[in-house]
């Protein structure tokens, strides 16, 4: 008898959420900022998280970001169980899978933007040629190349965020995490960080973007809404409404 084909089991997952709860207590206070919420996002997706003020949502991006760990339930991140992890092995996980962009910068003023752009790499012991070599590539992926020696105070507040971007790119992570990176940009900025999120995308980057704001999230492949600190409604995720460019 002819046995049947596997199934494809699809692209893995950089993300698994498992039943994670997440609890904040202040003596006797007890706050449940997240209930059992399991959620799922796939290498190469461009996935928004967005939800009103106290939904949950900056309790959510922290656990993904590694910059808190659940109460309950489990985390995977690129297959591995980073749930209970200490300090330590967290930080680990935050520089080898993670890049980071925030509303704020976080660049050093008194240092040009490709030595901004190198820092991460400087933590990773790598070579100092090789760091170099890497801050430029990062540089000419967010179109900066010719402002690498550039300080953060000769730059517009766009370029600003891609030289924060370039940073992020800079490990070649599993996944970038973008909070609110739009919120302190103009309208023409904010096309461009949207744009290049979208070319990195497509170049097989997942990308994972926290906003309040649903025009930004519906540039995105898919959204996740969350309220009272559950994915909307009741667990389903919501596709995104927007045109992507």
């Amino acid at each position: 008898m002819a046995l049947s084909p596997e199934p494809d089991p699809g692209p893995p997952a950089v993300i698994e959420l498992i039943d994670v709860k997440k609890t904040y207590r202040s003596g006797t206070l007890e706050v449940e900022a997240l209930h059992r919420v399991s959620m799922r996002i796939d290498e190469n997706e461009f996935v928004a998280i967005t939800g009103p003020s106290g939904s949950g949502k900056s309790t959510l991006m922290h656990i993904l970001g590694c910059l808190d760990v659940p109460t309950e339930g489990t985390y995977l991140l690129s297959g591995h169980d980073v749930s209970a992890f200490d300090e330590e092995q967290l930080a680990d996980v935050r520089n080898l899978f993670i890049g980071f962009v925030f509303q704020q910068f976080n660049l050093l003023a008194y240092m040009s933007a490709w030595r901004n752009v190198e820092l991460p790499l400087i933590y990773h012991g790598v070579h100092p040629a090789e760091r170099r070599e890497r801050a430029f590539a990062a540089l000419e992926k967010v179109d900066l190349g010719d402002r690498a020696h550039h300080k953060p105070g000769e730059l517009s507040g766009g370029q600003q965020q891609r030289v924060a971007l370039a940073r992020a790119l800079v490990t070649e992570p599993a996944m970038i995490l973008a909070d609110e990176p739009t919120g302190n940009l103009d309208s023409a900025s904010t096309a461009d960080i949207l744009d290049l999120f979208h070319e990195l995308n497509e170049e097989g980057r997942t990308i994972v973007l926290i906003t309040h704001e649903r025009d930004i999230a519906a540039r995105a492949q898919r959204v996740i809404q969350v309220e009272d600190g559950n994915l909307v409604p009741a667990g389903v995720e919501l596709l995104a409404t927007g045109v992507r460019p």
